[in-house]
């Protein structure tokens, strides 16, 4: 093999990696996120809170889209105020606007980043692939409580305004039915 084959191949071998690299790049930072709580990523817990403190938390909720996904995504309600414990629900709309068939994925966190660990989810739509006909529109439910244990942590106990946010990319195109048990949920948009 000459030494313009052995570069070609090394270069390949470099674009080849770099290209798998990309693709486990999204589910390696959302398992890295969800053990540590890096960039404000809230735990996942099996059951609701069964404690409620006194005091009470606003949940203000945002919902953003990637320029390259033409959907339409909101909450239902751009707030919620819970006592510390309660459990609570929102659900968010996605409508896609396009012509065409389309798939999305939704990445999240909460802001102040020191409540992260504190923001329990129960239910979550998010790093769960989407698929919308044109025109449809799906509810996507988040069930969640803000652990009694932010008011006993002295860097967190004044928090009393905590942001969830959901930002929508869009993926690839998927085979076959909706990868999501929320599929059943939606319905066509008026």
């Amino acid at each position: 093999m000459t030494r313009h084959g052995r570069t070609a191949l090394a270069l390949s071998a470099i674009v080849v990696t770099m290209t798998g690299a990309s693709f486990a790049a999204v589910p390696l930072y959302e398992m890295f996120c969800r053990v540590t709580g890096f960039a404000g990523t809230p735990m996942r817990v099996a059951e609701p809170s069964h404690e409620t403190a006194a005091g009470h938390v606003t949940i203000r909720f945002s919902g953003t889209v990637q320029s390259q996904l033409p959907w339409r995504f909101a909450p239902e309600h751009p707030t919620m105020t819970l006592q510390i414990g309660e459990n609570g629900l929102m659900a968010f709309r996605a409508t896609n606007q396009s012509s065409q068939t389309m798939v999305g994925t939704a990445t999240f966190n909460v802001t102040p980043e020191k409540a992260a660990p504190y923001f329990a989810k129960t239910e979550c739509f998010c790093f769960t692939e989407q698929k919308l006909d044109p025109g449809e529109s799906v509810d996507m439910p988040v069930a969640f409580f803000v652990d009694p244990a932010i008011l006993k942590d002295p860097g967190t106990r004044d928090i009393r305004n905590i942001t969830l946010s959901y930002t929508f990319f869009r993926s690839a195109e998927t085979k076959g039915q909706r990868t999501t048990a929320l599929a059943p949920a939606a319905t066509a948009a008026n």
